[in-house]
């Protein structure tokens, strides 16, 4: 009344007073009922401003209704006037309460800026004002139109101007808002703003939110898959199904990285019964527990049959493919470290070939309808003891598929993949936490990479086409360059890398973290193939080929792998080596010097029988 009228005369007149009185404890009850006064002033969001808003007009109108009841000489004007004063008096008190409040916590919070300004940015964005960790200053987008404005009070920016952003603004983080986006732009995306040596943050998937596994806040480092991996190719239910629903399926190695995987994606697909056959057992009680415990949460009416035991234990296997009357088998159990097979050659031969045997041959005794070996690109023309000792595997499974057994044996070569044991990245983090150095054996190594779940799914379709014999190899991508992968790796975590070469110390540069070039393990190539020939072909899924190599013939085997055997009873590395280069594996090693602990040092024992491997291998 006092804006409209510039005077307080009407303060004397009680029919403004009788006007007024009646609006207040209404509209203190209206703001009961929208649960204004429930709000926590430190945590008020945007929000309560549609029940102000609300409020506000109610009380308004109330005003208006009061005057007109009691007649009091109000100006058409002041219900505006009220209804602007008290908005501002409710919400910008409140959200001014809000700011003083959240000051102190905000004060030693990290300044970041969150790519995509996007729904889930936006959401993101507010979550985290109610942290005391990260204080968003900026938001980075693609879109051109949003560039220079504001979205929840913070600058739109471009991807090009990022750069000078994080020297302004004095950001220490980049968090990615973008649920929605495919890995490959993804990757795109990080490969644009990785070299802005801070550390890059991503919230998780879509598919992770919607279901309840994750919130938008669960902010995590972003992974190796984030820069390898690729989208993936819907699988195929016929043939995810054709080999497991309603079939007792058997996975050996079910502990492992590939077999516990395998192992999750079959329970997916409703056999009758999963046989886990696992040599640990606490890699056994750990996925048999995690499995229970999926199909309880789902009330899936799987058995799981938990079974430890040694592949190459003959009486073991035939009682367990007899017992569970098993149908589909998946052989995944191997030793399938490079360096630690050089220096144990015996006992990887006797898992990694006579293993196989061992479960392939009571497989076909038992009536198994098909037995798919996992294999591994280290078997094409290989240059040390576990790739070789994988080669003869498959040798074995492609002769008892010329045989007359009515078993489908089928193998399934593909690289490396992320996460699994062994795998370089998980060393990576660990000595990007320990502060380093990174090792990288050499500046030019390239390997293949691929997710567990995408190898795991492949591996279930491939099989499930075969017909027997059948080599199929899964399409790995590109291959990446180890050297690369590590300096992305480091830069990620908001780190400068620099290279320390012993053969150019004169190129070594600085910065946070050192990649040390250590030099080629023990039998280990600078690349990976995944054929032996050149005549792959293609089959009903894209990303599955398939091979012709070559294979012996029964009798032929039999007598290599008697022989394979006596060595290997023996201990006669020298006998392994010429056995394997006159098999049909390709056998190419790396150089003459052998490194099986036990056979170095019973050498080094026996310094009268000291010579060149070179001589001994001439002479024989």
């Amino acid at each position: 009344m006092f804006v409209r009228l510039e005077s307080l005369s009407f303060v004397t007149k009680p029919e403004i007073w009788l006007t007024i009185l009646p609006v207040i404890p209404l509209t203190i009850l209206a703001f009961i009922k929208l649960g204004l006064y429930r709000s926590i002033v430190r945590f008020i969001s945007s929000k309560a401003l549609r029940a102000i808003a609300i409020g506000v007009l109610f009380s308004a109108v109330l005003l208006i209704i009061s005057s007109k009841l009691a007649s009091g000489p109000i100006p058409r004007s002041v219900p505006g006037i009220y209804a602007l004063a008290l908005l501002l008096a409710i919400g910008g008190v409140r959200f001014a309460m809000r700011n003083l409040l959240r000051g102190p916590a905000q004060q030693g919070a990290q300044p970041i800026a969150i790519y995509g300004a996007g729904h889930a940015g936006r959401q993101l964005q507010t979550a985290l004002q109610h942290g005391c960790e990260y204080n968003p200053v900026a938001f980075i987008d693609d879109d051109p139109a949003l560039h220079n404005t504001l979205v929840a009070g913070l600058r739109v920016h471009s991807a090009q101007t990022a750069a000078q952003l994080v020297q302004d603004m004095r950001i220490k983080s980049i968090l990615l808002a973008i649920p929605s986006a495919n890995r490959t732009r993804r990757r795109e995306i990080i490969r644009q703003i990785e070299h802005l040596g801070i550390a890059i943050k991503t919230m998780p998937g879509m598919e992770d939110i919607i279901s309840g596994r994750a919130t938008f806040t669960d902010l995590r480092s972003v992974k190796p898959e984030d820069l390898l991996g690729r989208d993936p190719v819907p699988e195929q239910d016929n043939l995810m199904n054709k080999n497991i629903t309603g079939k007792v399926v058997l996975v050996s190695g079910a502990g492992g990285s590939i077999g516990s995987e395998l192992c999750r994606q079959i329970i997916k697909h409703d056999p009758a019964a999963l046989v886990l056959f696992e040599m640990s057992e606490y890699a056994l009680y750990s996925i048999s527990m995690e499995l229970r415990e999926s199909l309880e949460r789902d009330n899936r009416p799987v058995r799981i049959e938990p079974v430890l035991g040694s592949v190459q234990d003959a009486a073991r296997m035939r009682a367990v493919m007899r017992t569970f009357q098993v149908q589909t088998v998946y052989h995944a159990a191997a030793y399938k470290h490079v360096v630690l097979v050089e220096e144990n050659v015996t006992e990887g031969i006797r898992n990694n070939v006579f293993g196989t045997q061992v479960i392939a041959h009571a497989a076909a005794e038992h009536g198994v309808e098909s037995f798919i070996l996992v294999s591994t690109d280290k078997a094409v023309r290989p240059t040390n003891f576990m790739g070789a000792s994988k080669r003869m595997a498959e040798l074995v499974c492609q002769s008892l598929a010329m045989g007359n057994t009515d078993t489908v044996f089928s193998m399934v070569r593909f690289g490396n993949v992320l996460g699994s044991s062994g795998s370089v990245i998980p060393r990576f983090h660990a000595q990007i936490d320990a502060g380093g150095p990174v090792t990288v054996t050499h500046r030019d190594i390239t390997r293949y990479f691929m997710t567990i779940p995408e190898a795991s799914k492949l591996v279930i379709q491939a099989g499930a086409m075969a017909k027997g014999g059948d080599v199929f190899v899964l399409d790995m991508g590109e291959p990446v360059k180890i050297l690369d992968l590590a300096q992305s790796m480091i830069r990620l975590h908001g780190l400068k890398p620099y290279i320390i070469d012993t053969a150019a110390p004169a190129a070594t540069q600085t910065g946070d973290i050192a990649i040390k070039i250590v030099g080629l393990n023990k039998g280990e190539k600078l690349y990976e193939e995944l054929l032996i020939g050149d005549n792959p072909q293609g089959t009903a899924h894209p990303r599955i080929m398939t091979a012709t190599e070559i294979s012996s013939s029964q009798p032929e085997l039999t007598a290599l792998l008697d022989r394979l055997q006596r060595a290997c009873d023996a201990s006669d590395i020298v006998a392994i080596r010429r056995i394997f280069l006159e098999a049909p594996l390709s056998f190419q090693p790396t150089d003459d010097d052998l490194h099986d602990l036990i056979w170095v040092a019973g050498r080094q024992a026996r310094p009268a029988s000291r010579q060149s491997l070179k001589t001994a291998f001439a002479a024989e």
